[in-house]
């Protein structure tokens, strides 16, 4: 099944049903947001994926054209938004630039912060800086949004509330995160609004390429016109997605909604390319001993799709251009 929020002038904006070549789609009548059937998921998901089937066979004389460029973020705000860094490459690249041991628990241990999610961005919209020197740079991942998660959950426990899937672009302001971390109390202004994909689909239109735990595809992100990379999300993956929703949930439990994200999607394999301009510098640091490659500037876009092997688009398209921000 495929859901997707339409713009309507609302906080939450208005829940519909997508089919899945992402043609068409339809407003259920019975639930009118995203948040409200993940609330009552038991009771509404049977109703959604039969309007779904409905849509597929073409048998909904509502169906209308399904717009990408109208589409809020699925959940236009939520509870919780955690993100993780399950790609431990790419943690291990950021410190050798900077000739930093990392620590051996980085391993075992998953890392992860608290990021803003009373006002996502949509996946069309631009992303409005005031300054190119913060550093602008784009993260390609994926994320899950889940069910209630009891404190404590193992991950086994985790896994089954696992409700739908997304692509996510996580913003990063580079320059700005060493002043903060240095304060020793994390992130804030540095991890501006995130976008995630026009659709959220739930795990089992992934067929064989989730397995519970990861997916198993390529991420694919242009800069503008040209292709930065296309890793693979089920390669180095450390951590699967129901351990990094288990870590989460250590000391708190996560309400419905909650969004729990991968980090940075990165292979070992440089050849796969990167998913950040970060990535990048790091690489271009270790072997020349300085960076050539800027972070994004005014007038740059990024683009992050993930295909099906059939090449079709599974969670429709997030292509951001960078806009100067004026008060």
């Amino acid at each position: 099944m495929k859901l997707a929020t339409l713009k309507n002038g609302s906080r939450d904006g208005r829940l519909v049903v997508v089919s899945r070549d992402l043609k068409k789609a339809i407003k259920p009548c019975h639930v009118k947001t995203l948040q409200a059937a993940l609330d009552d998921w038991d009771n509404f998901k049977p109703d959604l994926e039969e309007l779904f089937s409905r849509l597929n066979a073409g048998e909904v004389a509502e169906a209308f054209d399904f717009d990408q460029t109208a589409c809020e973020s699925p959940l236009p705000r939520a509870y919780q938004w955690a993100d993780g860094s399950a790609y431990v490459n790419h943690v291990e690249l950021v410190r050798k630039a900077r000739n930093a041991e990392m620590p051996e628990t980085f391993w075992h241990d998953p890392l992860m912060y608290q990021g803003g999610s009373d006002a996502f961005l949509g996946p069309r919209d631009n992303i409005l800086m005031a300054s190119e020197e913060y550093g602008i740079d784009m993260e390609a991942e994926v994320a899950v949004i889940t069910g209630d998660v009891p404190m404590g959950a193992t991950p086994e426990m985790a896994e089954k509330e696992i409700r739908l899937l997304m692509t996510v672009n996580d913003v990063s302001l580079r320059n700005l995160i060493p002043g903060e971390l240095a304060k020793g109390f994390g992130f804030f202004q540095s991890k501006p609004s995130s976008a995630f994909s026009p659709v959220a689909v739930t795990p089992d239109e992934l067929g064989d390429k989730w397995d519970g735990k990861k997916v198993y595809l390529p991420l694919v992100t242009h800069l503008n016109d040209d292709l930065l990379g296309k890793p693979e999300c089920g390669v180095d993956m450390v951590f699967d997605f129901p351990t990094l929703v288990a870590h989460a949930a250590k000391t708190r439990p996560l309400s419905a909604g909650a969004i729990v994200g991968s980090g940075t999607i990165s292979n070992v394999d440089e050849s796969t390319g990167s998913s950040c301009l970060a990535e990048v510098r790091m690489l271009e640091i270790i072997a020349d001993g300085s960076p050539r490659t800027p972070f994004m500037r005014f007038g740059d876009s990024v683009t992050i799709e993930m295909f099906d092997e059939k090449g079709d688009s599974i969670f429709g398209r997030i292509h951001q251009t960078v806009e100067k921000y004026e008060i």
